[in-house]
């Protein structure tokens, strides 16, 4: 039997963590939570009380424990409690750094130089999109929730 499942789950910068569990046939729920640190933002709660004597019932309910995980994270990555959690808006992102070096504060003339090899064409920039600019964060939620490599 199957008592549960749990995942850290990183979105829009924020660690998240969901956990689904099953109450048992004495009171036949699984419930599914939404955490961050600590605070619980969304649940949802499925009862199975109607389905109890159903043959095989450990693989079903393990079946709709899956559903509902999966389900919880679709609806964090689809944006759905980002206004709960993000009241003012969504975080910026980090801003990258920068390779500028800052300007002297006097110019002095440059020193001669011996002359540089031209630099290797660059290698065409991948899309946003592609796995090569997603977090491993973001592969492996995208593969938990459609169960698809991307």
């Amino acid at each position: 039997m199957v008592v549960g499942f749990n995942h850290n789950i990183r979105y829009k910068g924020e660690l998240f963590h969901v956990q689904t569990e099953d109450s048992g046939k004495a009171n036949p729920h699984i419930i599914t939570l939404l955490y961050r640190g600590g605070t619980i933002l969304a649940s949802a709660k499925t009862s199975y009380a109607d389905i109890i004597k159903t043959d095989q019932l450990e693989l079903v309910v393990e079946s709709i424990m899956k559903e509902q995980h999966k389900e919880m994270m679709r609806r964090l990555k689809n944006g759905e409690f980002d206004a709960r959690i993000f009241p003012g808006g969504a975080p910026a992102p980090e801003p990258a750094p920068s390779t500028e070096e800052p300007a002297p504060e006097k110019q002095s003339p440059p020193a001669p130089q011996a002359p540089r090899p031209e630099p290797a064409p660059a290698a065409k920039a991948a899309s946003p999109a592609s796995p090569a600019n997603r977090s491993l964060d973001e592969v492996i939620l995208d593969y938990l929730i459609t169960g698809e490599d991307k």
